[in-house]
């Protein structure tokens, strides 16, 4: 099934701030289609995790990033075409506000990345304690950028069906775009919160139940026929040509490729290199494009659990994500026989790249609600939780030291989520650290990137499609063969 271009149907599902339904609404929409005997490839607007694996979770297949701030147009636009080449359908669920983005003039917003796209925007709107309001809400949406239109309003958190009514008899009178469903106020199309969204679907009980019930009440109060009618009639004659990154934000975007170190990979040039992944409930931070980036570049993933597992097997480097290892830092510190086989490992030489919660997981110990767990002591940090973000949003480091990953002069744009706080900054000082920051707190006085032997750990995650993004190169071709604890 394509369109009009021979594109597969895609839309597009934003909203006026976060928490306004959008992802509800996304699982929802993607779970009817699939309901409907069509794949659906799902994306995600902007650097996060947690969405996408509850995208993934409802679609069947894995969804992918798209981000302006990190990924250049063109590279964009190769992630949505050819992204699970064999879905039917596209859904891109957007991130905050819809016009909101680096600026006043709302760089790298989610409205600048459907432009890009060209697909029709659904926009779904949070009534709570509002009606006639909502009109004028939708008619700004119409006017504020000539270039952007939303092809369907979908309002949520109706009270009931006279709210509905009245809400959808404004919009119609004051706007031009028509109200293709209304979902109700109801706790069972809600999703558990916390401190950087909702719960991921690695720490939560029953996802596809959740996921199921939000498809129920697609299918119930939203007119699905309408939207696939209209994605699948999109006419592709843009109006919106995109250009560069403003110079301001525009650093090293063209630099050649690194080169592995030596030759290796499944075209019989090489070894095959075993890199070990730890994906388990407490790391699971991971972006899909990542995992693919390091099997195309020849890599054998082989998943590893910190919580379960005595000691990690055979393998020739490790990447450890993010997560929430403060969930799980009693677990964590409780399989010692893990921790001390990976800094065995380490000491001798093992190739890591660690990623904010690896980071952590890789400290001295991580202090939890009074609580002090020791972790796999490789930097001698330690962290505790904090209420408010330590580090939250956009990164820009510039490579400025030696190090087995990133080549020096290399700038890199990635993100941090962290609530965790090093609460003895000054043993940083005795680490060497090989990154300059640019944008972001890293671990403190313009640094991140510590390193010990073949082993970085870094606050800013980054994405394979990222210009600089050399470290994937590195960790799977890059390293000494066959690594083991035993």
């Amino acid at each position: 099934m394509t369109g009009p271009s021979g594109a597969r149907p895609g839309i597009a599902v934003g909203g006026m701030r976060g928490g306004s339904g959008k992802t509800v609404l996304s699982l929802g929409l993607i779970r009817a289609l699939t309901r409907r005997g069509l794949t659906v490839a799902p994306f995600k607007k902007g650097p996060d995790y947690i969405d996408p694996s509850w995208l993934s979770a409802a679609a069947g297949v894995p969804c992918y990033n798209l981000d302006l701030y990190l990924l250049e147009n063109k590279e964009n636009l190769r992630s949505y075409r050819d992204s699970n080449p064999g879905a039917d359908w596209a859904v891109v669920e957007g991130n905050r506000g819809l016009f909101d983005g680096l600026d006043a003039e709302g760089s790298a917003s989610f409205a600048e990345l459907v432009k890009l796209l060209d697909i029709p925007l659904l926009l779904v709107i949070d009534c709570s304690k509002s009606s006639r309001t909502v009109a004028a809400v939708v008619r700004g949406c119409e006017t504020f950028d000539p270039e952007l239109a939303p092809a369907g309003i979908v309002l949520n958190q109706v009270a009931g069906e006279r709210h509905s009514r009245t809400v959808a008899e404004a919009i119609a009178r004051y706007c031009a775009t028509p109200v293709l469903g209304a979902l109700p106020r109801m706790a069972d199309l809600s999703l558990d919160e916390r401190r950087l969204g909702i719960v991921p679907t690695a720490e939560h009980d029953g996802p596809d139940a959740v996921i199921e019930r939000l498809a129920d009440a697609v299918e119930k109060h939203v007119d699905l026929a309408a939207i696939m009618k209209i994605a699948e009639s999109w006419s592709t004659s843009p109006v919106y040509t995109p250009g560069p990154l403003r110079p301001s934000l525009d650093v090293a975007r063209d630099r050649p490729a690194a080169s592995p170190a030596r030759g290796g990979g499944r075209d019989g040039s090489g070894p095959v290199r075993r890199v070990g992944v730890v994906r388990d409930a407490a790391f699971h931070f991971y972006y899909a494009e990542n995992l693919d980036a390091l099997e195309r570049q020849g890599a054998e993933i082989v998943a590893i659990n910190s919580l379960a597992d005595a000691a990690p097997p055979v393998i020739d480097a490790l990447y450890i994500g993010g997560g929430f290892p403060e969930n799980h830092a009693g677990a964590l510190s409780g399989n010692a026989a893990f921790r001390r086989a990976l800094k065995k490992l380490i000491e001798g030489g093992l190739p890591v790249y660690a990623e904010c919660g690896g980071l952590i997981y890789l400290s001295t110990a991580i202090t939890v609600e009074g609580r002090r767990y020791p972790m796999t002591g490789i930097f001698p940090l330690e962290f505790e939780m904090s209420d408010r973000p330590v580090g939250h949003g956009y990164t820009l480091f510039e490579v400025d030291g030696d190090n087995p990953f990133y080549r020096k002069g290399t700038a890199v744009r990635g993100h941090e989520f962290r609530y965790a706080r090093i609460i003895n900054p000054d043993a940083a000082a005795d680490v060497r650290t090989v990154l300059a920051m640019r944008r972001g707190a890293g671990v403190g006085g313009g640094r991140d990137g510590m390193l010990v032997k073949n082993c970085l750990a870094v606050f800013s995650h980054t994405h394979a499609g990222s210009a600089g993004a050399d470290w994937i190169v590195s960790l799977a071709g890059a390293v000494p063969a066959g690594i083991t604890a035993s």
